[in-house]
């Protein structure tokens, strides 16, 4: 049955106008005593994609399921209509010998976008369409704003991120994202708590915004009467539970940063942190591979992808190269043979690299260079490691250069989807370097780390060496799902509101 069949007046109207009529359906309703809002539950038996799978089973036997009114043609004293539930859509055929004059009446009043029940018996059509013949047909919610765009669809992107409800009706491919969205988060769960990892959750609002470099929302505690900020990390309490003796956790939850938005970033997104005492940044190499293609082949069912026209294997081992030879790799320099902060700014300035006005020395320069040069191109999954100690406040120094820590990020795609550290557990280390990153935001870097005392106190009794790693999810999904921008793995994205 074809769909542009639909209420055809209805395009010769305005919204104010189609607004109007259904207002008036619902008044005449409410006044014969037949309010829809009125009913507060109906029982259905199965669901379209249950009828459609099981149809040999049910051919012949009644049914009853509920959903919206998508489609609907008129044809007399019959009529064919699509109802849409949340497993798909269903044909269903509506006479007026089976409803009688009154019911029939009343289906043929019903809007497009109306949430009606049907009860009827299953049956194939003759062109072969497996449809429910019905027998009684209940309204159980009035529409009274019509779908949009005559219901062809809604194109409009940044009416579809304001309106999910509208985008996740009118466009049912939406609801698949979001169901993957939903599997790979369980997923993820899995793998780690199939390995011992112990599932925890910390606080949101913090004293003290720490863990990374961002700047935090803040908001303010009334009774306490004190500034509070959305965390933007959950790292430092984490790592507070390992010195606890807990010596495998995770966290899966919302973090906030009060920064740019584009297609990668959201100021609220999801991450997933995971700390493992006695282990090191190679062993968060291992498991973010195992994480990740194990996710895409549960999921999925393969660990090779198509993510916006570019194949990309996640299948393990994946490329490890430090940031230095990445850079030797990409540009020929080798910055093992650069030692003072004027060789590595010469160095920029002859790739036609611009630096951050408070970030010009040899470590910084190393990190704005890779960024500038190197990420780009990193399309299949990669790990670059051995990070400048100036980027990586909270990393513990590689031995054979303490210029150097023992950090990675994991690159797929040209964008990061990881970070991870051999955490930095000596309290005298800790605390120097955040008393650099405090001169850094005295300096004007807002996203300079604070200081946390308390951290520092808690590592004073003692932390056992530790890798930790923390995963973008919403990038994951993005991967995984083939979408473009991280508002459409998002159901509410964060929106300017209109006037």
């Amino acid at each position: 049955m074809g769909e542009n069949n639909i209420n055809n007046q209805e395009q010769e109207l305005d919204l104010n106008q189609l607004m109007k009529i259904r207002r008036e359906k619902l008044a005449k309703l409410q006044e014969e005593g037949k309010n829809p809002f009125e009913i507060t539950k109906f029982v259905t038996t199965h669901n379209s994609k249950q009828i459609k799978e099981n149809y040999e089973d049910l051919e012949g036997k009644d049914v009853t399921i509920a959903g919206r009114l998508m489609a609907k043609r008129i044809m007399g004293k019959a009529s064919f209509c699509h109802i849409q539930d949340g497993e798909g859509k269903i044909q269903s055929y509506v006479s007026i010998n089976e409803l009688g004059e009154e019911s029939y009446k009343q289906f043929k009043e019903d809007d497009i976008g109306d949430i009606i029940g049907i009860t009827g018996f299953v049956f194939k059509t003759k062109t072969g369409e497996i449809s429910i013949h019905a027998k009684e047909v209940t309204l159980l919610s009035k529409s009274l704003r019509p779908l949009p765009e005559k219901f062809h669809g809604l194109k409009d992107t940044d009416l579809r991120y304001r309106q999910r409800y509208v985008d996740l009706i009118v466009n049912p491919e939406v609801k698949d994202t979001f169901k993957k969205r939903i599997q790979i988060l369980k997923e993820v769960k899995n793998v780690l708590d199939e390995k011992g990892y112990l599932e925890v959750e910390t606080p949101i609002l913090n004293t003290i915004a720490g863990g990374a470099a961002a700047r935090p929302f803040i908001t303010h505690h009334n009774s306490l009467d004190i500034d509070m900020y959305l965390r933007i990390a959950n790292e430092l309490y984490l790592k507070r539970l390992i010195v606890g003796g807990f010596e495998k956790v995770y966290e899966m939850g919302r973090m906030f940063r009060n920064e740019g938005m584009d297609i990668k970033h959201n100021p609220e997104f999801t991450n997933i942190e995971l700390y493992a005492a006695y282990q090191d940044y190679h062993d968060m190499m291992d498991i973010t591979e195992e994480i990740i293609s194990k996710v895409a082949q549960r999921v999925l069912g393969t660990t090779k992808i198509t993510y916006q026209g570019t194949e990309i294997d996640l299948t393990p081992s994946w490329k490890r190269i430090s940031m230095i030879d990445s850079i030797k790799e990409t540009t020929g320099v080798d910055f093992n043979e650069i030692e003072s902060d004027e060789q590595a700014l010469k160095i920029a300035k002859d790739l036609n690299v611009e630096l951050d006005e408070l970030k010009l020395t040899r470590g910084y320069i190393i990190s704005q260079i890779f960024e500038a040069k190197v990420e780009d191109t990193l399309v299949q999954p990669t790990f670059i490691y051995d990070y400048p100690v100036e980027v990586s406040p909270l990393t513990k120094r590689k031995p054979t250069d303490t210029r150097l820590t023992e950090r990675f990020e994991v690159f797929i795609g040209g964008r990061e989807y990881g970070n991870a550290y051999s955490e930095l557990n000596d309290p005298i280390d800790q605390y120097e370097r955040f008393k650099k990153q405090m001169e850094a935001r005295e300096a004007g870097d807002e996203e300079a780390n604070m200081m946390d005392e308390d951290f520092i106190n808690a590592l004073e009794y003692g932390m056992p060496p530790t890798g930790g790693l923390g995963i973008g999810i919403d990038r994951l999904v993005m991967l995984l799902t083939d979408s473009a921008s991280i508002r459409d793995v998002l159901l509410f994205p964060t929106m300017k509101p209109q006037k």
